[in-house]
């Protein structure tokens, strides 16, 4: 495990969030709020779980032991919102997700080999709910990236029950080749 390819993996989650931030946008209100037997019953409820869930990994990362989302009632699943001060539209979570990207981008940054052996711990509040666990840090940054890519498929189903027929690419190639093609604009044409 190293430094880049954890690096690498946060990079594709930020693309994959942004791609579904704006496939969101283009859906009404009503649409965000319809429920669905799949992931936190919403595609409003999956988005605001999505961004907590990474909102409480980086405050444990960096020494919180029982994070919560500011309007998350404690003790129950990432981004409930049941509590004072919850986001309320689509435009204040895009925001506060934007200060959440660069604290990440920040924290990453400052990531070294030796760091990735530490651990971390976190009070749960699904699997042992109310347990303290002791995680070693690469395990913590790689889980917050395979949640995001699951909570992405249950999103993703639901856009496209939603209707939505331009539906986010979430896969890793795709950003590699975007980045790729960028890159060669950039190249002089050795011919």
């Amino acid at each position: 495990m190293t430094v880049n390819f954890i690096t690498r993996l946060h990079e594709h989650r930020r693309w994959v969030n942004q791609g579904l931030l704006e496939s969101v946008q283009m859906l009404s209100e009503a649409q965000r709020r319809r429920e669905f037997p799949i992931g936190q019953g919403s595609i409003w409820k999956s988005l605001l779980h999505l961004y907590a869930a990474e909102y409480v990994w980086l405050e444990a990362l960096l020494g919180n032991t029982a994070p919560v989302l500011p309007g998350d009632l404690p003790g129950e699943l990432p981004g409930n919102q049941r509590g004072e001060g919850g986001v309320g539209s689509l435009e204040e979570l895009s925001e506060k997700w934007s200060h959440l990207e660069q604290r990440w981008i920040d924290y990453l940054e400052g990531l070294t080999e030796s760091d990735l052996v530490e651990i971390v711990s976190k009070q749960s509040t699904s699997s042992g709910k109310g347990r303290v666990h002791r995680t070693r840090r690469s395990d913590v940054l790689m889980h917050v990236c395979l949640h995001a890519q699951y909570t992405t498929a249950q999103l993703i189903n639901m856009l496209r029950q939603a209707g939505v027929q331009n539906l986010p690419d979430s896969m890793l190639i795709t950003l590699a080749r975007q980045e790729t093609a960028r890159e060669a604009e950039f190249q002089p044409d050795e011919s």
